[in-house]
């Protein structure tokens, strides 16, 4: 079994989302991907008028329909409190269901790892890290970056080349482009139960 992991806030969930998880899926061969909503993300706040937690979780349902290979995870909001990685690694690895985890992040997260996350080098004992580049040309830093965390940490990180669709959910939150970047059913929610107003009048 080789399970994927992807976290977030998931405000709201979107394409640019569910395209990481299926490249590094198809990359890495991997059975399943689990989608965990933070509970409470311990190093910014919400943005005003954010979904809440249930909320997010019903859109990241919607997204994820029909679709075997990708679950709801609720490990993080049933746990409760501030949302810490190297938690969740430890719950799930300590499930012994899931196999061997990998967890997926963005080139941000990479460089940051080992100076702004919580026991950086627990992290990498638990998990292959699963690194896909936010932007092209990208690949040169990563590289230089993931041979330093593989010399200090013994690190297992696998870099993914793919295409890239750049989709933030702040983009999302003002407004913009709403019907590429969102599944029409998660759209239609949001309309539906008013989410994000400046979104909704907008469009």
């Amino acid at each position: 079994m080789r399970t994927g992991i992807l976290g977030g806030t998931f405000n709201p969930p979107h394409y640019g989302h569910l395209h990481a998880a299926k490249q590094v899926k198809q990359a890495l061969n991997l059975d399943k991907v689990l989608f965990i909503p933070t509970n409470l993300p311990p190093h910014k706040k919400m943005p005003k008028g954010s979904a809440n937690t249930h909320q997010r979780c019903e859109m990241i349902k919607l997204m994820l329909d029909g679709l075997d290979w990708a679950e709801l995870s609720m490990i993080e909001i049933e746990r409760g409190g501030s949302s810490y990685t190297i938690d969740t690694l430890r719950e799930l690895n300590d499930k012994k269901i899931y196999g061997e985890l990998f967890f997926l992040m963005g080139t941000d997260m990479l460089m940051t790892l080992d100076t702004g996350w919580r026991e950086p080098e627990e992290i990498c004992k638990i998990c292959t890290l699963a690194v896909v580049a936010r932007g092209l040309g990208e690949q040169t830093i990563l590289q230089k970056k993931a041979q330093f965390l593989k010399e200090k940490y013994n690190a297992k990180i696998s870099l993914i080349k793919s295409d890239v669709i750049e989709i933030s959910s702040t983009e999302i939150r003002n407004g913009q482009k709403l019907s590429e970047m969102l599944p029409k059913t998660v759209l239609d929610y949001i309309r539906k139960n008013r989410l994000y107003m400046d979104l909704t009048e907008k469009n």
